[in-house]
């Protein structure tokens, strides 16, 4: 069975899901996933997993992003994005400098309100659900990180482009909401780009219509982990596959775990002991 990660740079327009679609029966494989969704409207960096590479998502579930985005001052929708109706608006004007004011204290951790209109799960069902419904959405905050922000450019008159290093589970639409009320305003984001996710970036990725004219670049799941490694003998690697833990005479760490040649996961040291922790056989 094949297996790894192939990174798409995602158009607008397409469901994460309807890529992973895409993949598979170009590829005409059976088990296909991806690390993190994309909503409809973003774009750029969508992971892909192959096979086993499937069962990376719970690894990558918290790992930091980047995005390139841009945030637009003086109106808000029902959704924080182009989609929505909009609700409210006034005539100030943001100004370069003002903006570089007001970001640094969106630097470091906050607890942050997700829109209403996401896929924040609520009782088992996703927050837009009962949003579309017409129904009140009792959302809680949560406690996320934003690394830096850097104002890239000045797109026009109260839009600006930036780029947001943050902990997993941001909104990027709500940080725009955020900022544009330290700003006495309304915002909305108008576009984002996803740049980098854990380890992968969006230089090195590839397009759908590159995986149609045959160009695959198929990431070995091996190559994913920056870890010492563990030759084990056939003997301990059965005792690890059937649950037993094996003692192992090095410092207490991760390490990616391999007999001969074949790549078993990632297993932890602790107290000279050594267990899985990520099992990939």
């Amino acid at each position: 069975m094949i297996s790894g990660i192939i990174l798409i740079n995602k158009r607008k327009g397409y469901s994460s899901n309807s890529v992973v679609g895409k993949v598979k029966r170009l590829l005409k494989l059976e088990k296909v996933g991806h690390l993190g969704t994309l909503d409809v409207l973003a774009e750029g960096l969508l992971p892909i997993t192959i096979g086993k590479g499937t069962k990376l998502f719970e690894y990558f579930l918290n790992k930091d992003k980047t995005y390139k985005t841009t945030f637009k001052f003086g109106c808000t929708t029902t959704t924080l994005d182009l989609e929505g109706d909009i609700t409210e608006c006034n005539n100030v004007i943001v100004t370069m400098e003002t903006l570089k004011r007001k970001l640094p204290p969106f630097i470091g951790k906050y607890n942050q309100m997700p829109p209403i209109y996401s896929a924040k799960k609520i009782n088992g069902k996703k927050a837009y659900e009962f949003a579309r419904a017409g129904q009140d959405v009792q959302l809680k905050p949560k406690e996320i990180e934003i690394y830096s922000i850097k104002i890239l450019r000045e797109v026009d008159i109260n839009e600006f482009e930036l780029e947001v290093s943050c902990s997993s589970g941001t909104y990027i639409r709500s940080l725009c909401r955020d900022v544009a009320t330290a700003l006495n305003t309304y915002g909305i984001m108008t576009s984002i780009q996803r740049t980098r996710c854990g380890i992968f970036r969006l230089e090195d990725a590839e397009t759908l219509e590159d995986l149609e004219n045959g160009y695959i670049h198929l990431i070995p799941l091996k190559d994913v982990f920056d870890y010492p490694e563990i030759n084990l003998k056939e003997q301990d690697k059965i005792k690890l596959l059937n649950g037993v833990h094996t003692i192992c005479e090095i410092e207490n760490g991760l390490y990616k775990l391999f007999c001969d040649k074949d790549f078993l996961g990632v297993g932890q040291v602790n107290d000279k002991v050594l267990s899985f922790y990520l099992r990939l056989v």
